[in-house]
């Protein structure tokens, strides 16, 4: 299923960058700079004005989480019947009238209604923005396209942060949330020259091809996770759970080890998993599912041993070198995986199936292995994290992608040309 290299009628590769790849890319990369802003707004706002303290800080957390995760069925439908671009401008609006709001509100419970409306929102835009770029992506090439993407979506979550704690200067809330939700509403305006829908570039295939044979039609627990995205699913949130522990283990770490701040360690994490996106954006496919998810769990597996076998400032650095390059490979060949699992009808609810798997690695992660880790210490609790890794190897290449599937290798070359591509269509 993975031996088919997409051509055009001219018989070259079609392009990946085109105007519509362009359009929703920089929608997720406005989009994502209102998400980044709030993330150092929202818990001031609590601790300050609302005087709720942590235990309010981690209420909106959970809420937010919950609320995205169980949407995520509804939306995939709603993208496959309706359309990305209703769901992306839908929930971009969503979320942007809910953090307006956030600046006018004196309550915790008002927030975390607030925060919930902001969790289905996110979903919506994250899953339809999704779908198109693997909808936009030739076959052979949606593991580039989803690194790309998410280099959009990683980036405008880093830099809202720097813009959204310059915009507050520790009082001006409403101002701060007033802005953040216009990014959102700008990011609701540019989807709208995004197409609704997109032919499907796997009509070019042999019929054979465009399903697995694996994946069974949907009905009972199906209706809520599609088959082809549990699998991959549950490696992404082994890889997710595991760097959720370096996220929530390494700032005060950092300081029992001597460094005075743990900024640096997330800017040479965040910087390398750029770096290997943007440069190593077709590695994916060279490389198949099975050896570059191999090569994301080993290194963020690495990373964490370092980190609780050596407490010293040069393994702080060194380990966040191979986080970075982990996470940078974790994401775009499962997401390719999917969708190409996933019939053309119902993609849409593949890909929100697994996207929901962040949020499930990101909440597992914080609960279980923040458990282990009150027992035995944060030192040892990164061994929870490389724990995490081996689960998800494990059902990588025995479940997943075992050795001889025929989509676990990288794409070979073979020339298809029995139609050529069809053009985008805008509705």
């Amino acid at each position: 299923m993975n031996d088919v290299t997409t051509l055009d009628a001219a018989g070259a590769r079609p392009s990946l960058l085109t105007r519509p790849f362009v359009v929703v890319t920089a929608t997720a990369f406005l989009f994502f700079v209102y998400i980044g802003m709030l993330i150092p707004i929202v818990p001031l706002f609590i601790e300050g004005p609302l005087g709720a303290g942590e235990f309010g800080i981690g209420l909106t957390v959970a809420v937010f989480a919950t609320a995205a995760i169980a949407v995520r069925p509804l939306i995939g439908r709603i993208a496959d019947r309706h359309g990305r671009r209703r769901l992306i401008m839908a929930g971009a609006a969503i979320a942007g009238l809910s953090g307006i709001l956030s600046g006018q509100i004196d309550a915790l419970w008002q927030l975390l209604l607030l925060r919930a409306l902001t969790g289905v929102g996110e979903a919506g835009v994250f899953v339809g923005a999704a779908t198109l770029i693997a909808d936009l992506s030739p076959r052979d090439r949606r593991a580039e396209g989803a690194s790309y993407f998410s280099v959009a979506v990683f980036g405008g979550i880093g830099i809202g942060p720097l813009f959204g704690e310059w915009l507050l200067d520790d009082t001006q809330f409403e101002r701060a949330f007033l802005v953040a939700g216009a990014f959102a509403f700008a990011a609701a305006a540019l989807a709208s020259f995004a197409p609704a829908r997109v032919p499907s570039p796997d009509a070019n295939q042999p019929a054979d091809e465009r399903l697995d044979p694996d994946v069974q039609p949907v009905r009972g627990w199906r209706r809520f996770i599609h088959p082809a995205a549990l699998l991959p699913g549950l490696v992404l949130a082994s890889g997710v759970a595991a760097f959720a522990t370096f996220g929530a283990f390494i700032p005060e770490y950092s300081r029992t080890v001597g460094l005075a701040s743990s900024g640096g360690l997330f800017a040479v994490y965040a910087l390398v998993s750029v770096l290997v996106r943007i440069f190593g954006a077709t590695l994916p496919e060279r490389l198949g599912p099975r050896r570059a998810v191999t090569i994301a769990l080993g290194n963020i597996l690495i990373g964490l041993l370092i980190l609780a076998t050596v407490p010293t400032v040069p393994a702080l650095w060194i380990a966040s070198l191979f986080v970075g390059v982990g996470v940078a490979f974790n994401y775009p060949s499962l997401l390719a995986l999917t969708v190409n699992r996933a019939p053309d009808r119902d993609r849409a609810f593949a890909v929100s199936s697994f996207t929901m798997f962040f949020e499930v690695g990101s909440a597992a992660g914080g609960l279980l292995i923040g458990a282990f880790a009150q027992v035995v210490g944060k030192q040892v609790g990164f061994l929870g994290g490389v724990v995490s890794c081996l689960l998800g190897l494990w059902i990588l290449r025995t479940r997943v992608v075992p050795a001889g599937a025929p989509d676990a290798g990288p794409v070979v070359d073979r020339p298809v040309t029995d139609a050529p591509l069809r053009p985008v269509a805008g509705d």
